[in-house]
């Protein structure tokens, strides 16, 4: 009996002293603290925050000292966050948080290499008229061609955005089928039932050291129509529209615009043009449907209204109408 008790007693000690002699082992493994970068691909010159957390150790404890390029620049007790100013282009930071606990020191190391996104975006199928300044906007249902200009340098020079990997979101859900090598371009068909839509993208080199991302809310807009007056000389007179009311005297000819609609093709059978007189559904005598004939008879005056409606056969919510008063 004694016997089998101490066998007990040397048992018992023996696991103590194993635990202690893992507890004396034991050390912080960096992979253990979780690195976030705010920013996550900052541009140069940018404020960037880096903070830890982990959920092996508590680094709230932890005394944490903060040095960039191998200069100490703060350090203290739980302090988890450090912000500082990204590097120019083509430079590189090395950010080393080095955390002491009970458990051991470890570093943790991060670098920051700045680059630059630009995202152009267009709608493909929206119409607008000759010498129009302003950028063809979407409307329900529309295609929106987005296209990524990242700026990364490796090794002095600019890598070419046809030999990085593209990986972009709609809506913050990945487009598996849109993303992949060399596709700087995203091409979608903005939903009718939402304002805008969010498309986002990083653009990473082969080896995965550099990347950059951006994003852009590309909203959706209405079809709007605007009418201006042909003249018999100088043609569409593009720098007037013609007011809600207007004065007409004799005969002019009305040319209707109907901005970011689609198709581009305004004569595309798709599109049905309902042109109205107080009411009244008039012919267009004109070839093109776009384009209203009108005469004012001699010796009448007054105010009728001139309407104009189009329907889009094809993409229903892109309807669209405009009416002015014409006095004579």
């Amino acid at each position: 009996m004694k016997f089998r008790l101490s066998l007990l007693y040397l048992f018992t000690i023996l696991i103590l002293l194993g635990c202690f002699a893992l507890k004396a082992n034991a050390a912080v493994v960096s992979t253990d603290i979780i690195v976030n970068v705010v920013p996550p691909n900052p541009a140069p010159n940018e404020n960037t925050t880096i903070s830890l957390n982990s959920y092996a150790y508590n680094i709230n404890g932890a005394t944490i000292t903060w040095s960039v390029n191998g200069k100490t620049l703060t350090s203290g007790v739980g302090k988890k966050t450090f912000s500082v100013t990204a590097p120019a282009m083509g430079s590189e930071m090395n950010v080393v948080a080095t955390v002491s606990t009970s458990d051991g020191t470890v570093d943790v190391k991060t670098i920051i290499k700045p680059s630059v996104m630009v995202l152009l975006w267009q709608a493909t199928d929206s119409y607008v008229p000759p010498f129009y300044k302003g950028k063809a906007l979407p409307t329900p249902s529309s295609e929106v061609k987005v296209v990524a200009m990242p700026e990364i340098r490796s090794g002095g020079n600019n890598v070419p955005a046809d030999n990085m990997i593209y990986a972009w979101k709609k809506d913050y859900t990945n487009n598996v089928d849109g993303s992949g090598y060399g596709k700087n371009s995203f091409i979608y068909i903005n939903d009718y039932l939402e304002d805008s839509n969010n498309i986002s993208v990083t653009a990473s080199t082969i080896d995965q050291k550099y990347s950059s991302s951006a994003s852009v809310d590309i909203g959706t807009y209405q079809s709007k129509v605007l009418f201006y007056k042909i003249d018999d000389i100088l043609g569409t007179i593009w720098d007037t529209m013609l007011p809600d009311t207007h004065k007409m005297e004799g005969k002019e000819i009305v040319k209707a615009i109907p901005y970011f609609i689609s198709p581009k093709q305004l004569q595309n059978p798709v599109l049905v043009w309902s042109w109205f007189i107080n009411d009244n559904k008039v012919n267009s005598t004109s070839i093109n449907q776009n384009i209203m004939p009108l005469q004012v008879k001699e010796g009448t005056h007054g105010t009728s209204v001139l309407r104009l409606h189009i329907d889009n056969t094809d993409k229903i919510f892109q309807t669209t109408d405009k009416e002015i008063n014409i006095n004579f």
